[in-house]
C-alpha cells in the first residue's frame, strides 16, 4: 500500500500531521513511490496535472482558496524547473506552497545519468526554506530526515507565509509497496508571541502542570538577568535547573553547575531513573558532552526550546515544541500558572549534586584555573578560551557577579585572545583571560596593537601542546603522527609579553603558583597588564583528570 522508503514515509506522515490536505500530482517515474503513497492516504485530496508549469499554478490556486497550504509533487530533472514561475509567484504573493521533488541519488548527479541536475536549492531566494532529505539507512538519518521536514513545513507560515521546497532522493527499486501503515512521526510545533491567557495555549499550560519531572538546561548567554522576585521561588522549586559557567546568572536561583562530575558519578540505571519528562531549554551552546549523551540516551517525553527567533534547535534529538519569545518573559508568565505542588525531582538532583566533592587537584592546569577562579575579585569579566580551558573551568564555581564570555559559536581556537582583548579595551572592569598555549600562540598577534590597557590579566596554561587531543576516547597516536596532531612545541610567552609591556609572572610548581596568583588577582595593581604563564606536564594533567573522574564512580 505504501512505499518502504523511510524518507517518503516520514514526509507523508508529517504532511498529514501539519494539516496539508490538497496535493497536485504530476506524472513521472522517479516520483512513483511518492505518488502511490500519497494517493493511498484518504486524508489527502489529490489532483492529477500533467504539465508541471500549469501544475504549480494550479496548486497556487488551491492554496489561495482558504489560505491553507497546498502541495505539488513532481519527478526529477527539468520537471522541477517548470515549477519555477509558480514558486516565484507564491513567494511574492506570500502563499504557503509545498514543492516536493523526487530526485536521483546524489552520487549520480553530474555523471550524465538521465534526468539529473542539481535540484537542492534550485529556487534560491524564492523559497523560505529548501531542504534535501537523506536516504534513510540509520536511526540518525531518520531523525535528521524528520527534523528537516518539520523545519520546512513550519516555515510555511513563519513570519509571513510563502513557499518551501522539499527534495527527496530516491534509489531503486521504487515500485514496491510493502508497508501497510505510516510511521508515528514526531511533529514539531511552534508557538509565536505566547499569550498565556489565550485558550489556544491552554493545552501547553496543562501539559506543563501534568509533568512532575521537569528540567531546564540553559546554554551560553552573554548577560546577567535578575528575575522578578515575585516569580523566583515559584519557578525555582518546579524545575531541576542546569547551567554552565558560560550561561552566566540567567536562572531564578542557584543552578546545578557541576554537570560533568555529577553525571560521571551515576551509572546508566541511575541516569534512567533521573530522566526528565519535560525538558525546557534556552540560550546557546552547551559544553558538557555527558549532558548531551544523557539527554539523547534518556530522552524526555517533550522538549520545549524557547528563543526569540523560533528557529529549530534539536540538540538532544527530542524537540517537540518551539516557543518564539524571550525566555525570561516566558518563564515569568508561566510562573503564576503552575500548580502549587513542589515536586521531589528537583530536590533529588540537588542532593546528588551536593554529594559530589569539590574538585581538588595537585599542581596542574586544573589547579591553576581553580586557584585563579576562587580568588577572582568582583565584579570582573572572565574570558574562557576554547578547547581544554573552557571545559576545566566548569569544574569550579564562579561567583555570580563575574561576567563570563567565550567564543562558543563555532568553538574554534582562533580569535579567543583577540575577542577578549577587544572586549577589555571597551570595558572599565578587570578582564581575566584563561587560555591554553595553542590558542595563545595561534592568536598572539592580538597583543600586537596599542588599544588595550592595564585592565588585562592573562593566565596562559603552557604544557607544550594540545591537551584536548589526548582526552579523545579511542584515539591512539603513533609516535610519528603525534607532533602533527597535538602541535607539540617548546615556546614560552616570556619575551613576547615583556616586549608588549606586560608584567610577566610564571609558575612551575605549587608554591610559585600560589605566590603568583596573589598578585595576579589583586585588583589594586593596575599599572600594567599582566601575563601569568603556568608550566605543567601534559601527561600529568591528563592522569590527574582521569583519577578525579574515576574517583567519582566508586
Amino acid at each position: 500500500m505504501y512505499t518502504d522508503k523511510k524518507n517518503i514515509l516520514q514526509l507523508v506522515a508529517l504532511l498529514r500531521a501539519h494539516g496539508i490536505k490538497r496535493i497536485v500530482l504530476c506524472p513521472g517515474s522517479r516520483n512513483i513511490p511518492l505518488v502511490q503513497t500519497l494517493a493511498n492516504i484518504p486524508d489527502f485530496t489529490c489532483y492529477p496535472v500533467t504539465d508541471e508549469r500549469s501544475a504549480g499554478f494550479f496548486a497556487l490556486g488551491l492554496a489561495l482558496h482558504g489560505g491553507g497550504p497546498a502541495a505539488v509533487c513532481c519527478t526529477s530533472g527539468t520537471a522541477l524547473l517548470n515549477l519555477h514561475p509558480a514558486v516565484a509567484e507564491a513567494y511574492y504573493q506570500q502563499v504557503p506552497l509545498v514543492v516536493i521533488s523526487a530526485d536521483r541519488p546524489a552520487a549520480w548527479i553530474g555523471q550524465m545519468d538521465g534526468q539529473t541536475l542539481p535540484q537542492p536549492g534550485v529556487f534560491g531566494t524564492l523559497v523560505k526554506k529548501s531542504v534535501s532529505l537523506p536516504e534513510v539507512v540509520s536511526e540518525e538519518d531518520e531523525w535528521y530526515c524528520n527534523r528537516l521536514i518539520n523545519e520546512a513545513l513550519l516555515e510555511l507560515s513563519h513570519h509571513g507565509k510563502g513557499p518551501v521546497h522539499i527534495n527527496v532522493p530516491i534509489s531503486e527499486p521504487f515500485f514496491l509497496l510493502p508497508v501497510n501503515e505510516l510511521p508515528n512521526a514526531r511533529v514539531i510545533t511552534r508557538y509565536q508571541g505566547l499569550n498565556v491567557y489565550d485558550k489556544d495555549y491552554q493545552p501547553l499550560i496543562d501539559r506543563l502542570n501534568r509533568y512532575q519531572r521537569r528540567m531546564v538546561v540553559v546554554g551560553q548567554m552573554n548577560l546577567i538577568y535578575l528575575f522578578d522576585k515575585r516569580y523566583t521561588k515559584m519557578l525555582y522549586k518546579h524545575f531541576a535547573w542546569f547551567s554552565e559557567n558560560i550561561s552566566n546568572q540567567t536562572v531564578p536561583g542557584m543552578p546545578i553547575r557541576n554537570i560533568e562530575p555529577l553525571l560521571c558519578s551515576m551509572n546508566q540505571e541511575e541516569q534512567e531513573k533521573m530522566r526528565p519528562e519535560l525538558l525546557i531549554t534556552y540560550g546557546g551552546h552547551v559544553i558538557s558532552k555527558r549532558l548531551k549523551r544523557f539527554l539523547r540516551k534518556h530522552p524526555p517525553v517533550e522538549h520545549w526550546h524557547i528563543s526569540p527567533d523560533g528557529e529549530v534547535m534539536d540538540l538532544y534529538g527530542s524537540l517537540t515544541t518551539l516557543i518564539e519569545m524571550d525566555p525570561f518573559e516566558f518563564l515569568e508568565k508561566i510562573a503564576p500558572m503552575m500548580d502549587n505542588r513542589t515536586p521531589d525531582y528537583p530536590r533529588g538532583w540537588e542532593a546528588r549534586s551536593k554529594a559530589i566533592p569539590q574538585a581538588d587537584f595537585a599542581y596542574s592546569e586544573m589547579s591553576a584555573i581553580g586557584k585563579v577562579i576562587r580568588q577572582l575579585p568582583v565584579p570582573c569579566s572572565l574570558h574562557l578560551a576554547n578547547s581544554s580551558t573552557v571545559r576545566y573551568a566548569q569544574l569550579f564555581d564562579v561567583p555570580s557577579e563575574v561576567e563570563i564570555l567565550s567564543n562558543r559559536g563555532t568553538n574554534g581556537i582562533e580569535g579567543s585572545l583577540s575577542t577578549a582583548i577587544g572586549y577589555a579595551t571597551a570595558s572599565d572592569k578587570l578582564n581575566f583571560i584563561i587560555i591554553g598555549d595553542l590558542s595563545f600562540f595561534y592568536d598572539m598577534n592580538a597583543l600586537w596593537n596599542s588599544n588595550y590597557g592595564a585592565n588585562v590579566r592573562i593566565l596562559l596554561l603552557n604544557n607544550e601542546g594540545g591537551e584536548i587531543f589526548h582526552a579523545l576516547p579511542g584515539l591512539v597516536l603513533h609516535e610519528n603522527a603525534r607532533r602533527f596532531v597535538t602541535a607539540t612545541h617548546k615556546s614560552s610567552a616570556h619575551a613576547w609579553a615583556e616586549d608588549r609591556g606586560f608584567e610577566y609572572l610564571s609558575a612551575h610548581n605549587d608554591a610559585e603558583l600560589d605566590e603568583a596568583v596573589k598578585r595576579f588577582t589583586e585588583p589594586s595593581v593596575t599599572q600594567r597588564p599582566m601575563l601569568l604563564e603556568v608550566f605543567t606536564d601534559k601527561q600529568l594533567d591528563i592522569e590527574l583528570l582521569k583519577e578525579y573522574y574515576h574517583s567519582l564512580k566508586k
